[in-house]
C-alpha cells in the first residue's frame, strides 16, 4: 500500500500536539491528507477517529465519501468493513473511523468505538461550528485510558472570516508572513493550491484568475478573510423544530446544477403578515441526473409546487414527466437585483440543519469598484441556495410594489 502524500503535510503524520490546525486556500489537499492519515492511523497506530461537521447530513457527501474513495483507490477494501448505513469504517485491526454531526448531540455522545477509546477528533469545515460546540468536543477526549499516545483534535477549514472564534482562540502568536507555527500544545499549518501536486491545470487557472479581492485572498492565497460588502445581514439561525409544527405556507425553489455546481432546493414557510421567511430545509448535491433529482424533490416536499430556474425548460419538463409539480420561475430585466432587494426587506430565520444556506448568506457579496465601494452587481458565487430561495418567492415579488432602484448596499 503506497500512499502519495503532498509533502507539506508529512509532519502531521506524527505530530502529537493536542490541538492541530490545517487551514488555507481551496484545493490545497487538506481534507485528502486528513483522510489518508485516518486510514493509516486505524490500520497501524491503534487510533480511533471521530469525524464531525456542524450538521450531520453534510458528512456523507464530503468526508465519508473521501475516505471511501481513497480506500477504493488504494485497493485495500479487503482491510476494512465499510458500513454505508451507519457511516462506520472499521479496519481489520478493530479500530474505527466514525462520523457524527454537532446538530445531534445525544447521538454524538453515544458514539463509542468497538475497541479502545476515541483518540482523534477531526472537525472538517471547522468555521461552521461555534465555540460552545468545540468545548463540548474537548470533553470527548478526557479521561483515563490504556492508549499511550496523545489525544488530538484537528481542525481543517478555509479561513473565511477573521472574526471566527478559531482566530481568537489559536492565532494569538501567529505570524502572517509564515506558514507554520508550533508549541507543545498547538501546531498550525497554512497551505494553498501550490502545495497540492495533484491539481489539474484548469483547477490552478481557476484559482489564479480569481478577480474578486476577498475570494482571491481566502480561496487562492489562504489568508484570513475580512468581508465588507455582504449583501444579506437580515438573518439569524435557530432551532425551528417546534415552530415548524405550525407552518402551513410553504414555498419551494430549485436551482439546477450537476457537476461543479450543485443542484439546490430551498424549502421555507412564509409569514406574510410579519414579513418573515423561515427556512426549514435544504438540498445541496452534485451529480444528480433529473430522475435522481426528482426522487430527492419527492422525498423533501412530496407533490407541492416548486419554482425552478426557467433557463432550463427541458429539465423542468423532464421533472414534470417524472411527477414533479415543477414551474418555471419568471425572470425579467434585473430580476436578480430585484429579488435581492425583496429578500432584504424580509426577516430570514434559518433552521440549524440548513448549514449550506448559512454558509452562502455569510459570503454572498456585492462587487466592488477600485476604491472598495459596492456596486449593484452581486458576485456570482456562494448563491446556489440563495437563487433557489429567490425562485421560491417569485410570486410574492411580482405581487409586491418594490422597486430595485433602492437596493441597500
Amino acid at each position: 500500500m503506497e500512499i502519495k502524500y503532498n509533502k507539506v503535510y508529512k509532519p502531521f503524520l506524527t505530530a502529537q500536539q493536542s490541538r492541530q490546525i490545517i487551514f488555507g486556500g481551496s484545493s490545497s489537499g487538506k481534507s485528502v491528507f486528513m483522510a489518508q492519515r485516518a486510514i493509516v492511523d486505524v490500520l497501524a497506530n491503534k487510533r480511533n477517529y471521530l469525524i464531525v461537521r456542524n450538521v450531520a447530513k453534510t458528512i456523507r457527501q464530503s468526508t465519508y465519501n473521501e475516505l471511501v474513495k481513497i480506500i477504493n483507490d488504494l485497493e485495500i477494501t479487503h482491510m476494512f468493513d465499510i458500513n454505508k448505513t451507519d457511516m462506520t469504517i472499521t479496519a481489520q485491526t478493530g479500530y474505527q473511523i466514525q462520523f457524527g454531526g454537532l446538530d445531534d448531540v445525544q447521538k454524538l455522545k453515544s458514539i463509542t468505538p468497538l475497541k479502545g477509546v476515541t483518540t482523534d477528533i477531526w472537525v472538517e469545515e471547522a468555521t461552521e461550528i461555534d465555540y460552545s460546540s468545540y468545548k463540548e468536543l474537548t470533553k470527548r477526549l478526557r479521561g483515563e485510558s490504556e492508549f499511550k499516545g496523545s489525544k488530538r483534535i484537528t481542525l481543517t477549514f478555509n479561513p473565511i472570516l477573521q472574526t471566527s472564534w478559531i482566530y481568537k482562540e489559536f492565532f494569538g502568536k501567529w505570524d502572517d508572513t509564515k506558514t507554520e507555527y508550533s508549541d507543545e500544545n498547538v501546531i498550525i499549518l497554512k497551505t494553498t493550491y501550490k502545495d497540492n501536486a495533484y491539481l489539474t491545470e484548469d483547477d490552478i487557472n481557476g484559482l489564479e484568475n480569481e478577480t474578486d479581492p476577498y475570494y482571491y485572498q481566502v480561496y487562492t492565497k489562504g489568508n484570513w478573510g475580512v468581508l465588507g460588502n455582504v449583501i444579506f445581514k437580515n438573518w439569524e439561525v435557530r432551532d425551528l423544530t417546534e415552530e415548524k409544527k405550525h407552518f402551513d405556507n410553504y414555498k419551494n425553489g430549485l436551482d439546477f446544477g450537476f457537476a461543479s455546481d450543485p443542484a439546490t432546493i430551498s424549502r421555507s414557510h412564509y409569514d406574510k403578515k410579519h414579513k418573515t421567511i423561515y427556512i426549514t430545509g435544504e438540498m445541496y448535491k452534485t451529480g444528480l441526473t433529473n430522475d435522481l433529482l426528482a426522487a430527492e424533490i419527492k422525498d423533501m416536499i412530496g407533490y407541492e409546487y416548486i419554482n425552478c430556474d426557467s433557463a432550463e425548460p427541458k429539465s423542468i419538463q423532464e421533472l414534470k414527466n417524472l411527477g414533479i409539480n415543477a414551474l418555471p420561475a419568471e425572470k425579467g430585466k434585473d430580476s436578480v437585483v430585484f429579488g435581492i432587494q425583496w429578500l432584504q426587506q424580509q426577516k430570514i430565520v434559518i433552521d440549524t440543519s440548513c448549514q449550506n444556506t448559512k454558509n452562502e448568506l455569510q459570503q454572498y457579496k456585492w462587487k466592488e469598484d477600485g476604491q472598495g465601494n459596492a456596486i449593484r452587481i452581486p458576485i456570482d458565487k456562494n448563491n446556489h441556495l440563495i437563487d433557489a430561495l429567490r425562485y421560491a418567492y417569485v410570486g410574492e415579488m411580482i405581487e409586491s410594489n418594490s422597486r430595485f432602484v433602492n437596493v441597500r448596499f
